[in-house]
């Protein structure tokens, strides 16, 4: 042995050091809740076993600090109260580049706890928008609604703020807007860590888990991806994988991401599967054994990317008694602006094969702004609803933005439903009513006047621009702060575009891809805009709901001024309300 150091002033605990890259933490009798990791987001990764009774009980990659301590993320050690456990470090790569592996920093601060403490000490962390309690989010998952609860789950790395260690978390929401943390609900077993899927509530028993069960379908990311299923008797709160796993494999490498549904026309359960470049499309009348029915995108849409996330959903269209069906493929890259983006195809479904109407060259994008990403839909809302949760970030700079006890947030919730301009259909996204109830104070009245200052301390707002657009004319209008960051928005008629600028819109120089200026298309005249300001996020949206744009900034300081500018004919005044 090379030597043993104490760890804390417990003669419980005891830290081994075996070689130049290989440490055991020994906890003899655990009494506390947590073991907390200190972490260096530059640090290599290193790979910890959690040990009980000789047997490898849980296993992650953190990057443990070396020189500095970033933050820290904890092992939760409750299921092993009273019991013997060892904790197996193995660092990969040259530890020596920095130093000895015993003057890492992190062996002097790992610590147990009764407590980990989640208070936001980020200056960005969104107001009204969810976020994870810490630790990196990306993909919505599992999204369904049942007994007045939204269930949101989520990509989840418990134990860093980058990207690993694929968990699925949770959070509930009564309203789609104020979430509560209930922590982990599916962790990474022999088959894999826990990637991208949906949830679907099993109203007739067709799997025979129960009347009502909650059935949960993610891929398992393995050696290879494939795909697996749990159930729930407590309505999402916990669930019990299938022992049957997996329900569905192929050859293919990029091959996940299920989203299944209740296909009522055929009586049958419907999967998507992204598998490389084109969507694979299954049935089954059990939810356990499924066949395979067609697939669709070779030759249509945009292939500069992964295809990923897909939905398949049947929606009204607006001003019609018609209904035609929308096929969701978020890719990555290939977005018009870098990095990500969500598209999506208009046609028919029969249950077993989708048909486009649209040119097989013709690309749709859902958004036009560098943010929103993974959208997805609800399984089971109410009142007939087609709600809609996406990723607000991209995979260009997703792992560098300037927040460190989180990573990411999902944009506004979203109805969605069709529309048809010039002989197309395309998917119309109107903020969800439940944003309404946010509105406190008016900051500002309606005013037409050039520049105004409003109170914007808490930096959580919602601005309604009214418009009377002329033939020819643009509205310009500025957000910005004492340090002149902005964020620029310009409408212009004649050629019909909205476009939004976030070059100078604060902290930006984390990644080279993150300044922007993005453009969308306008398709009739906009008669009026909301704009969803939050710490971090300007998310905006013609009144209409025919188009967005969303976007991450950074300002060092809120947004508390408006620069209106009107030109050629066009008029256009400005409210703002408090969000809370």
């Amino acid at each position: 042995m090379a030597g043993t150091l104490q760890l804390l002033a417990d003669n419980e605990t005891e830290m081994k050091f075996l070689s130049k890259n290989h440490c055991l933490v020994e906890i003899k009798n655990v009494a506390t809740r947590f073991l907390l990791l200190p972490v260096e987001e530059k640090a290599e990764l290193c790979r910890l076993r959690i040990i009980v009774g000789n047997e490898t009980v849980q296993a992650m990659n953190v990057r443990l600090a070396v020189g500095q301590i970033d933050y820290f993320v904890p092992v939760d050690l409750a299921r092993y109260a009273g019991k013997h456990v060892l904790v197996d470090v193995q660092a990969a790569g040259d530890v020596h580049k920095n130093g000895s592996w015993k003057d890492h920093v992190c062996w002097s601060h790992i610590r147990l706890s009764d407590a980990f403490d989640t208070v936001n000490r980020e200056k960005w962390r969104p107001i009204y928008h969810h976020t994870p309690a810490y630790g990196w989010m990306n993909d919505p998952n599992g999204l369904f609604y049942k007994d007045g609860l939204y269930h949101l789950y989520y990509q989840w790395n418990p134990y860093g703020s980058q990207w690993e260690n694929m968990h699925w978390g949770h959070s509930v929401s009564r309203d789609l807007v104020h979430w509560e943390n209930k922590g982990m609900t599916l962790a990474p077993d022999a088959l894999g860590t826990i990637f991208s899927g949906c949830a679907v509530v099993d109203h007739e028993n067709t799997a025979g888990f129960g009347k009502g069960a909650v059935v949960a379908f993610y891929t398992s990311a393995g050696e290879s991806q494939m795909q697996s299923m749990a159930y729930s008797k407590d309505n999402g709160a916990s669930f019990v994988k299938y022992d049957g796993n997996p329900v569905v494999t192929a050859d293919v490498p990029d091959f996940r991401d299920p989203h299944v549904f209740w296909h009522r026309e055929t009586a049958r359960w419907v999967m998507l599967l992204a598998a490389g470049q084109e969507m694979r499309i299954y049935s089954s009348s059990n939810l356990k054994d499924w066949q395979y029915e067609s697939a669709f995108g070779e030759g249509w849409g945009n292939h500069d990317g992964v295809w990923e996330c897909p939905d398949l959903i049947k929606l009204p269209v607006r001003g019609t008694n018609k209904e035609k069906w929308m096929l969701i493929c978020n890719i990555n890259p290939g977005g018009p602006f870098g990095g990500n983006a969500t598209q999506y195809f208009i046609g028919q479904f029969d249950g077993h094969r989708f048909t486009c109407e649209d040119q097989p060259d013709e690309t749709k994008w859902m958004d036009y702004g560098k943010d929103h990403y993974a959208a997805i839909t609800f399984d089971n809302a109410p009142d007939g609803r087609h709600i809609l949760m996406a990723w607000m970030s991209n995979w260009q700079y997703a792992n560098l933005v300037p927040t460190l006890q989180y990573r990411s947030a999902n944009a506004v919730p979203c109805d969605i439903d069709l529309f048809e301009h010039a002989g197309k259909t395309y998917v119309g996204r109107t903020p969800a009513k439940e944003l309404l109830a946010l509105r406190g104070r008016r900051l500002l009245k309606r005013s037409a006047a050039a520049r105004r200052t409003f109170d914007a301390e808490k930096g959580a707002y919602e601005l309604l621009v009214n418009i009377k657009p002329s033939a020819a004319g643009q509205t310009r209008l500025s957000l910005q702060n004492e340090k002149g960051e902005r964020v620029v928005l310009t409408y212009d008629v004649a050629a019909a575009t909205l476009s939004v600028d976030r070059t100078l819109s604060g902290e930006t120089d984390f990644s080279d891809a993150f300044k922007a200026v993005t453009t969308a298309p306008v398709r009739g005249q906009i008669s009026g805009l909301r704009i969803f300001v939050d710490k971090s996020s300007v998310e905006v949206f013609d009144a209409d709901g025919r188009l967005s744009l969303t976007h991450l900034v950074f300002p060092t300081q809120p947004y508390n001024t408006l620069l209106l500018q009107n030109g050629r004919g066009n008029e256009a005044d400005v409210e703002v309300y408090e969000l809370r």
